[in-house]
């Protein structure tokens, strides 16, 4: 159950990933649409896709060495991340 739990996490990881790189010229391209946003939001960003990729890796590195559960916390923590930003209001 752990690993099936695992592989659905990291699919979600990466579909999450796939959807940061999918939305990000509207935050840094040129165009009219793009929000033209700043060097400290790219390095956030950067780091919240990075973060996508490396979660589902800890995540079978640590149920590996038979930490489960923290193994399936560790990959399950950036979709946490994304369900608690959608629940924060917009700020204007």
């Amino acid at each position: 159950m752990a690993k099936f739990l695992l592989v659905l996490a990291t699919v979600v990881d990466f579909a999450l990933a796939a959807l940061l790189v999918g939305v990000s010229g509207f935050l840094f391209g040129g165009g009219p649409e793009s929000m033209h946003a700043g060097f400290l939001a790219m390095v956030g960003y950067v780091a919240a896709v990075i973060g996508c990729l490396a979660a589902p890796i800890a995540g079978f590195a640590f149920n590996r060495r038979g930490k489960v559960g923290l193994g399936l916390a560790a990959a399950w923590v950036p979709v946490a991340g994304a369900l608690a930003a959608l629940i924060m209001p917009a700020p204007y």
